[in-house]
Formats: structure tokens, sequence, C-alpha cells
């Protein structure tokens, strides 16, 4: 029998039921990214990128469909705002975009300075609707997840979309490929994920971890982990400032003292994970071709 969960500190028993079976729920994928949970349809919503399209899993019924495809947009990391609407990365559009409640799509950022992003990646919304998204360039380095592109603005950084003004300001100018990224619990601090290693010599496979000020500036940046098998990619906290990230075993938990203290292991490369279900306490994992999830006992925090 498959081992389910390493447990690496006696912590991390608090945050799980190893008797708790972890289910594919799908697994008709390509590449699997950006979970998002919806409360008020009680649906899960996520990318399979190359093939060009997002899925819905209904939570009532235990049934799939296809929620959109054919766009272009090959959509990846995605949020839920305070205000119960989704926001997205597209490479293939190289934008962030919310979907509306009506149904209609606002295109939230697509330029900075009037350069096209490379193709944003992952994204999270701040409690003041600040929106902070990554902007790597996986999406435009073949038409494996996008489209091929030339580099318009000449380097991969972290950006922050005022609410207010609309103004896109350059957050960070030192990462190599930034990619997933998170919020402390108190927003005093931002978690972000650089993945540089699966491109380039330097081999970066770590989370760093920056204090945020009030006016919204970035300072530290140290290492927070480093990932001991593949690269960190998407990744939450729980309500406990725990957090779960992906990794090519599985899922990693990290104490917020840094620690690494237990793995959920999964059969595929972990892309991205996202809480969900009406306690917050089923965690929904995308993974190479597939869609898993498992009950915790623990929860993600509450968004509204």
């Amino acid at each position: 029998m498959r081992e389910s969960y390493q447990i690496l500190d006696e912590r991390f028993r608090r945050g799980v039921k190893q008797d708790e079976p972890i289910v594919c729920l799908w697994n008709e994928g390509q590449w699997t990214e950006g979970p998002v949970y919806s409360p008020a349809f009680r649906s899960l919503i996520w990318s399979d990128i190359p093939n060009d399209r997002r899925m819905r899993w209904d939570e009532t019924t235990g049934t799939v469909g296809t929620f959109v495809a054919g766009k272009g947009f090959y959509a990846n990391g995605s949020t839920m705002d305070r205000q119960g609407r989704i926001v997205s990365c597209e490479h293939g559009t190289r934008r962030v975009v919310r979907l509306e409640h009506d149904g209609s799509t606002t295109v939230l950022a697509d330029r900075y300075q009037g350069k096209r992003f490379n193709s944003p990646n992952d994204v999270v919304v701040r409690s003041d609707d600040s929106v902070w998204f990554t902007d790597p360039a996986y999406g435009i380095e073949s038409d494996y997840e996008g489209f091929e592109s030339e580099e318009e603005i000449g380097g991969q950084h972290v950006y922050r979309l005022d609410p207010t003004s609309g103004v896109c300001e350059q957050v960070t100018d030192d990462f190599t490929c930034p990619n997933g990224l998170a919020f402390s619990l108190d927003e005093t601090k931002l978690y972000v994920a650089d993945s540089g290693g699966t491109r380039y010599a330097s081999g970066e496979h770590h989370i760093r971890v920056f204090d945020v000020a009030g006016d919204g500036k970035l300072s530290g940046g140290d290492v927070f982990a480093e990932c001991n098998n593949g690269f960190f990619d998407g990744f939450r906290l729980d309500n406990k400032g725990r957090i779960w990230s992906s990794a090519a075993d599985g899922v990693h938990c990290y104490d917020p003292d840094g620690t690494l203290i237990g793995k959920i292991l999964i059969p595929e490369v972990v892309s991205n994970l996202c809480f969900g279900g009406p306690k917050r306490n089923r965690l929904f994992i995308t993974a190479s071709s597939g869609l898993y999830t498992v009950r915790l006992a623990t929860s993600g925090p509450k968004l509204f």
C-alpha cells in the first residue's frame, strides 16, 4: 500500500488525518494548474493549460465539465477576491483578468509602462483589494502553454496593481522566475516562490519572504525554504499560518518558522493547490494530468 503521508515533525499531525484517503477527481489533463474554489457555486475551477481549457468540478454532484475552452487564454493561476469574483492570469493574452458576477470579463492589467507582460503566472488579492501577481516567461517560451513571443519588459518580476488608481507597480527586481505567491495571515509578509532552476543554471528552487510596508513596498527577501524534491510552484496558507506548497513528490507543509513538518504524497508532480469546501478544510491539488482532493484537520483562512 502506497504511503500517503510523511510525518517529519510532530506538528504535522495536527494538520492531517492519516486515515483520510487522497481522492483523484479527474485525470484527463495535460498540465493542470490554477485551482480556485467558488463557495457560491460549490465548485472547483482549474486550468488544463496546454489544452487551452478551464474545467469545473461540481461539489454537489461530483461531475466534471468544461468551464471555457479554445479561447486562446491558456489560463494559469487564479484566486478569489473579497467580492467573490475570480481573478486569473492568462498566458495566451499576457494579462490579468477578473470574471464578473454577470459573466463578463474585466482586464485588470496587460502592460507595464506600455510594454506587454511576459505571461502572468499566479495571483493573490490583498484585503485592500490590491492585486499582486508574478510574471515569468513560461507562456512565451514556446507554443505549449501560450504563444511563442519575445520578451518586451526584459525581466521577470512581481507586480502590484493599485485598486483605486489602476496603476501597476513593479515591486521586485531580483527574481529569476517568480512563481506562486501568498500573504501571511496578517498580510505583513509576502511569500514568493522562485522556480528559476526549471529553466536556468542559476538553480533557484526556493520560497522567499518579504516584509510588506503599509504603502505596499517590499523589503527583505530572505529565503524561507528550499524545496528538497523538484521545485515550488503554487502554494497557500492555512488558518494557522502553515504553508502548503506544491513539489515534485506531492504537497510539502511548512511551519511558519520555516521547518518542513510533513508531506502529502501524490503520484504526479504537483503544480498548485487551494483550500475549499463549506468548511474550507478540503485541499484541492492540481498535479500533472489530475485533480486530487483530501480533507484535512485544518482549514484555509476566511476570505470575506
